[in-house]
């Protein structure tokens, strides 16, 4: 097997490669048709300098900023990736389409897209994109990441790699960055590829956790590899650029780069606080403004909208996303998510959020925040916390936050003032208006959103089958234990 290192020469060779045939083809045709290019990360929230960590240095992403306009305020409408990604790639909520069960549609049954609704690659193939979806560092000829929820046909992608498109061909391409996924691989990647691409490595004692969790070393180091898995993004991002002014393109391609959750942990991915949702959403290209921050509210949705618009494509009548760079653009005064089973562990919770205000509504109040959960459960931080939870070593922020019993059904916060949504405001009765004013706001947005809610449990059933086809007692023992709370009418 080849190292980490030869590896990433090998690709990086590839993916910097100058297509010198097709330059001057795409500087005449890109001025009126840009290319698209979204740069996703996978498990990356919003802890980057630009949007004010302090820890690392990340000077690729900045020159996006410099060269484009970041959002302060971006949210997904879902915390985990699946769900995310079949938003984003049709511009509509998950729970409006049916794909917000996270890894749903695996089994014998299907979900299958409404009629009118449709993946964006596929509409910039009609409109002559070439479609593209590359995994990164670039590995032979794999289509990069999807995880859509529901039934879609391969051929909306025709490669995964924009190298393949004819002379003056414009182009659609997404860049799956691995991100905080390269923490899954019990250090190797950390051990390997990390000093070698980054030099030196982030010090835990630099870490500035949540007041949620503790300053224990498993969850300082954890959160330092993160922060490192960020700089390797950079890193990479530096690379994406270079490969663009390389092929004299990238004056002609217009750029989004964003993540597809927050960071995975006990109270970020998966979950509807600001540090599961919020999200990095910087834009460069033709006709953006340059060097400016925006702090209206926007959703990852509206990325199907605006890119469809930059390339003069008329954007579906169904598309729940906006233009957010258009001339008659309404900003939104609140955002939406959702969050819906995730792997085994049944849960169903939405919330809407102003610029002050995050109202969430746990449908599921009896069971405890930390649901067993085999995905999560496997991490060593999880691990490290329920031995502190079991030994008595969390405060008492920590055990409420983390460990209760149960959870409110309603929750409140002033993100303003609570960016870490640690006071809940709910029952407080100086709030109460409010309180009633996101929760009408809730059910407006579920009821004309068609809000599609639980899964039969013969779709359960179905996507559990493809989870246990191996046999993991601990996800089967989590089936067995979610039915019966079902019973129980938790």
């Amino acid at each position: 097997m080849k190292s980490y290192r030869n590896a990433a020469r090998f690709t990086l060779a590839l993916l910097l490669v100058p297509a010198a045939v097709l330059q001057a083809a795409d500087a005449a045709s890109s001025a009126t048709r840009p290319n698209i290019l979204w740069i996703i990360m996978d498990d990356v929230g919003a802890e980057l300098p630009c949007y004010g960590e302090r820890a690392i240095k990340t000077p690729h992403i900045d020159r996006l900023v410099r060269e484009g306009t970041l959002f302060e305020r971006a949210f997904l409408t879902a915390p985990v990736c699946s769900p995310s990604r079949s938003a984003m790639i049709t511009g509509m909520y998950q729970t409006s389409i049916g794909a917000h069960h996270h890894r749903s549609g695996r089994g014998t049954e299907k979900i299958h897209l409404a009629s009118g609704v449709e993946p964006v690659p596929a509409i910039f193939q009609r409109a002559g994109y070439f479609s593209c979806n590359g995994g990164y560092p670039l590995k032979g000829t794999a289509i990069g990441k999807t995880d859509y929820n529901f039934e879609w046909n391969p051929s909306i992608y025709n490669g995964n790699d924009w190298a393949a498109r004819k002379s003056g061909q414009p182009f659609f391409a997404q860049i799956q960055l691995w991100g905080g996924k390269n923490r899954n691989d019990n250090g190797r990647w950390y051990r390997e590829a990390a000093p070698a691409a980054l030099g030196t490595l982030t010090s835990p004692d630099n870490v500035t956790l949540p007041p949620y969790y503790p300053r224990d070393p498993v969850l300082l180091q954890d959160w330092a590899e993160y922060l490192d898995c960020i700089r390797y993004c950079d890193m990479q991002v530096g690379e994406i650029l270079k490969r663009l002014e390389d092929e004299g393109v990238l004056e002609q391609t217009f750029i989004i780069f964003m993540g597809d959750n927050g960071i995975s942990a006990a109270r970020e991915k998966q979950f509807l606080y600001d540090s599961g949702i919020h999200t990095p959403f910087i834009v460069r290209g033709p006709g953006i403004p340059r060097g400016a921050v925006r702090g209206d509210l926007i959703e990852h949705i509206d990325m199907a909208a605006t890119s469809l618009a930059r390339a003069g494509i008329e954007i579906p009548k169904s598309m729940q996303g906006r233009d957010i760079f258009a001339g008659d653009y309404r900003p939104r005064d609140a955002v939406f998510a959702a969050r819906d089973r995730c792997d085994e562990t049944v849960d169903r919770i939405r919330s809407v959020r102003t610029e002050r205000f995050k109202y969430i509504r746990n449908f599921h109040p009896q069971r405890p925040h930390l649901q067993p959960n085999a995905y999560k459960d496997a991490k060593a931080t999880i691990r490290r916390l329920r031995e502190l939870h079991a030994e008595g070593k969390l405060n008492e922020l920590q055990e409420r936050i983390l460990f209760a019993p149960t959870r409110p059904a309603e929750e409140l916060y002033d993100v303003v003032a609570d960016p870490f949504e640690t006071n809940n405001l709910a029952t407080d009765l100086r709030c109460r208006q409010t309180l009633e004013t996101l929760r009408n706001r809730l059910d407006i947005w579920i009821r004309e959103t068609g809000d599609r809610g639980p899964e039969p449990e013969s779709m359960y059933d179905s996507d559990m089958a493809v989870y246990t086809a191996k046999p993991n007692r601990v996800v089967e023992g989590n089936i067995l234990l979610n039915k019966q709370w079902a019973r129980e009418g938790k």
